[in-house]
């Protein structure tokens, strides 16, 4: 009965995903939303997270499981890119908290009336938002990238193309260079026993 309930009250605004019902919802519904859902049967807050949607909104996206009927029900809603702010879910599943806290830290969405809306993995002082589609990951600077050599290359020769910069990395950052070894072995030339070996075989010919 709790997802005839719901399809009931939210039938314009439900589809269905892998044969999962989908209820898609304004900001100002998603409490109202969830509260609705929980009285209904789907007590189990599984996940929230939250989904970039260049270039104006962030989808926020959680999971409630109904444990009688075994039913499952995706919720979802979408903040403007601008203002990513959302009503907190923790007054109706204590257990949004933890969700909430990692979703504010990856994709900056802001959850008003969080009772503790802190950092929860990053380290202190860390700045910006790393499942963003527009965060710079430093990494793909600092190492090298596979995808910059056409199948077959390696580090060992001269690249046959110009070098790609990895995704998300700005046409301003510097890509890495070979180290000194890589480049001290594409400067060295011949070895200097066989330029010497060709030397002794043309004054044997001569």
């Amino acid at each position: 009965m709790s997802a005839a309930a719901v399809r009931e009250r939210y039938g314009s605004r439900m589809s269905d995903s892998f044969g999962q019902p989908v209820v898609d919802v304004e900001p100002g519904d998603w409490v109202g939303l969830l509260a609705f859902a929980r009285s209904e049967g789907f007590e189990f807050f599984d996940w929230l997270t939250g989904v970039d949607e260049p270039p104006e909104a962030f989808g926020v996206v959680a999971h409630l499981f109904d444990p009688v009927a075994m039913a499952h029900l995706l919720v979802r809603t979408r903040v403007p890119r601008a203002d990513p702010r959302l009503p907190t879910a923790t007054g109706v599943y204590r257990g949004a908290d933890w969700h909430e806290r990692e979703t504010y830290e990856m994709f900056g969405v802001v959850f008003e009336g969080h009772p503790d809306l802190r950092p929860l993995l990053l380290p202190d002082g860390f700045e910006g938002h790393p499942l963003r589609k527009d965060f710079v990951l430093a990494a793909r600077v600092a190492k090298a990238w596979p995808g910059a050599k056409e199948p077959g290359e390696s580090d060992h020769g001269s690249p046959s193309r110009r070098r790609m910069l990895p995704p998300g990395v700005p046409a301003d950052w510097a890509v890495r260079e070979p180290d000194s070894r890589e480049a001290g072995r594409q400067e060295a030339g011949p070895r200097e026993g066989g330029s010497q070996e060709g030397g002794s075989r043309e004054a044997r010919d001569g």
